[in-house]
């Protein structure tokens, strides 16, 4: 997702549950950390945790009070922290701020609708300015995080796992090169779930068989770390054929017991 829209398609995935999964937190590249977007991650209590490119650079810190008294308590911390947060404004506005949250988080309001007005208006209103100033604060207090954690900063592993997701489906979506030439809603919605179909297929095998292969590593090495565990992703399409004439067995499959034998690479024992 690398524009204010993904973002929002974000928002709607948190907020709208379209997922069973207890989903709080949305990792994102760095074109979609716009302040107005980190305001309503926040007010509807869900995290948005984009990568940071250059955060010497890349983004504006800010602060609460004048430089002077900032740096005088933090006078290392207190140099970065460029920008100035508009609190009467955000005070004037927080109940608007939290109308506009429940009307996301009940689903009166769809967040594209709402990310998308907030971006394509040519004079931001009392509520628009109020967001970025919040927008600004959470933003800061993200950044510093990010700067202070290491652990934090797996975002980088969530984005990679997202990728290898997106490319896996872009191989399966051989014809047309993933565009959806239909006309009719209708078609493109059938189009669109027929992928995810196949995805979720790929996703169930490998997964199935990535359990299998661990057993069978834990009882010839001993116990797998599971922290490697979190670098491993079920999007794996290397063995998968996009291309030719498919053969459904199914009779065949039906009839089978037990899963498939794991295969050996060459060599080993």
């Amino acid at each position: 997702m690398t524009h204010p829209r993904g973002t929002a398609f974000g928002t709607a995935c948190l907020v709208q549950r379209f997922t069973d999964l207890p989903t709080t937190e949305h990792a994102t590249d760095t074109a979609d950390q716009t302040l107005a977007v980190f305001s309503l991650f926040a007010l509807t209590r869900f995290t948005l945790s984009p990568r940071i490119r250059d955060l010497a650079g890349g983004i504006t810190l800010h602060r609460l009070g004048s430089r002077r008294e900032v740096c005088g308590v933090f006078p290392n911390a207190g140099k970065p922290l460029t920008g100035t947060v508009d609190v009467g404004l955000i005070r004037s506005q927080w109940g608007e701020m939290l109308r506009l949250a429940a009307s996301l988080k009940y689903g009166h309001s769809t967040a594209s609708l709402v990310v998308g007005k907030l971006h394509t208006s040519s004079r931001r209103s009392a509520l628009a300015r109020a967001l970025v100033e919040y927008g600004g604060l959470q933003r800061t207090l993200y950044a510093l995080r990010y700067l202070a954690d290491e652990a934090y900063r797996r975002i980088t592993r969530q984005l990679n796992k997202g990728e290898s997701l997106h490319s896996l489906r872009r191989d399966l979506f051989s014809a047309h090169e993933g565009t959806a030439r239909r006309r009719h809603h209708e078609q493109q919605t059938e189009q669109a779930l027929c992928l995810s179909l196949v995805t979720n297929a790929i996703i169930t095998w490998n997964t199935a068989y990535f359990e299998l292969a661990l057993a069978h590593l834990s009882q010839r090495r001993g116990r797998i770390d599971r922290d490697l565990l979190a670098h491993v992703s079920p999007a794996l399409r290397e063995h998968v054929n996009p291309y030719g004439t498919y053969e459904f067995p199914v009779e065949a499959e039906y009839a089978r017991t037990g899963y498939r034998p794991l295969r050996r690479p060459a060599g080993s024992e």
